[in-house]
């Protein structure tokens, strides 16, 4: 599959592409700056070590060849990331990480207007994009070890069911476990979750603290 991850040059997204890459995808790295992510990419290439391939481009030209967006960007940079790609969103599946976390209270719930950052996002891109929620929980720190199995669950939001089964595809092809949590305004228990985490590791003096979802059998 071929995917564009925005904000590719970041810890999450590039922890993601990372994995994804190892799995045979077809990965590109957005930033606003093409040099940046094609360094980035080129870092991320000598840890595949020939087990995978990333490139680097401007995010416009990597969600335009794109199937699958995944915008693992600041909660600051959410909208106008992805309205600077809008045109290349159409038709395609849209998967987003953001958490609307505010600096330097990172540890409180703090939703804008009250709302999923998610479902906002949605309405500003309109009907024509599918917009999928996921991955907001899954900490950074040890995506880039092929080796470690991440102790987190991913829940994925979205009001279509088909592109909502392509973010639980590529969760499981990161190693991670995933499950259908309805529609897309269900987000924002998840988006509200992050804040919890960061508040248990900061307590608990961990750096990953995650989520697991019982009483469902396991395959």
């Amino acid at each position: 599959m071929k995917i564009a991850v925005l904000g590719g040059t970041g810890k999450e997204g590039s922890g993601l592409a990372y994995r994804w890459a190892l799995k045979g995808h077809a990965v590109t790295l957005g930033s606003r700056d093409a040099g940046k992510a094609q360094a980035a990419a080129a870092e991320l290439n000598t840890l595949l070590a020939g087990k995978g391939m990333t490139q680097g481009a401007a995010n416009r030209e990597a969600a335009a060849g794109a199937e699958v967006i995944v915008l693992a960007v600041p909660y600051a940079a959410q909208q106008p990331t992805a309205l600077e790609v809008k045109d290349a969103l159409a038709g395609k599946v849209l998967i987003d990480v953001t958490v609307p976390l505010m600096p330097p209270k990172v540890d409180r719930v703090q939703l804008p207007n009250g709302e999923s950052a998610v479902v906002a996002l949605q309405r500003v891109l309109g009907e024509g994009v599918k917009v999928v929620s996921a991955f907001q929980n899954v900490s950074a720190t040890h995506l880039k070890d092929a080796s470690h199995v991440v102790d987190c669950d991913v829940l994925v939001c979205g009001d279509d069911a088909a592109a909502r089964e392509v973010a639980v595809g590529l969760a499981h092809d990161a190693g991670l476990r995933a499950w259908h949590a309805g529609v897309l305004a269900n987000s924002i228990a998840a988006e509200a979750l992050t804040s919890v985490l960061i508040a248990l590791n900061k307590r608990y003096k961990v750096s990953a603290s995650g989520i697991r979802i019982t009483g469902i059998p396991r395959d």
